[in-house]
């Protein structure tokens, strides 16, 4: 899983078959989703770059606003742990060279089917890294998707995530 999408909860079917049009547009035909057991959350497996991927679809809205209709975000993840507070220390860390030493950064926590502290998980991680934090307007997001036993971490700029949304919004303005 490299992707976590969220849509409204009862049409992860729709969703599912958007995504795979989508994807296939992009130029990957072997797009594996996944219908979580949580309302409303989908993942996927792409060999594109996640990345990459926010960006394309991002511009696709702007063209074709209605070509997006049961996505709500797609969350690109760059790495999968299981959920437990010292592999998301250690994934942390791994990924935090991907910071500059000048950029600010705010931790993120989604957590869904999870006992885990969010607190134990800021502090452990905020802890480790020397960067300034903006709660703001940070540089990065140290994104951490907490689904059950699966944790799924990134560290993205802001515009690295897509709220279709926001994304369709900012076109009226």
């Amino acid at each position: 899983m490299n992707l976590i999408i969220t849509c409204a909860r009862h049409l992860e079917p729709e969703t599912e078959e958007e995504l795979i049009d989508v994807f296939n547009e992009l130029g990957d035909p072997d797009l594996k989703v996944s219908i979580t057991n949580m309302s409303g959350i989908l993942t996927a497996d792409t060999k594109l770059d996640p990345v990459e991927v926010v960006k394309k679809i991002k511009t696709m809205i702007i063209d074709e606003p209605w070509s997006i209709r049961y996505c709500m975000r797609i969350i690109p993840i760059q790495k999968i742990i299981e959920s437990k507070i010292e592999e998301i220390e250690k994934s942390v860390d791994d990924l935090s060279g991907q910071m500059l030493d000048n950029e600010t950064y705010r931790i993120s926590i989604e957590k869904r089917n999870s006992d885990l502290s969010s607190q134990e998980i800021i502090t452990k991680i905020a802890n480790k890294i020397k960067n300034k934090v903006s709660l703001e307007f940070p540089d990065k997001i140290i994104l951490i998707e907490i689904l059950g036993n699966k944790t799924g971490i990134s560290i993205l700029k802001k515009s690295d995530i897509l709220s279709i949304e926001k994304t369709k919004r900012s076109l009226s303005d």
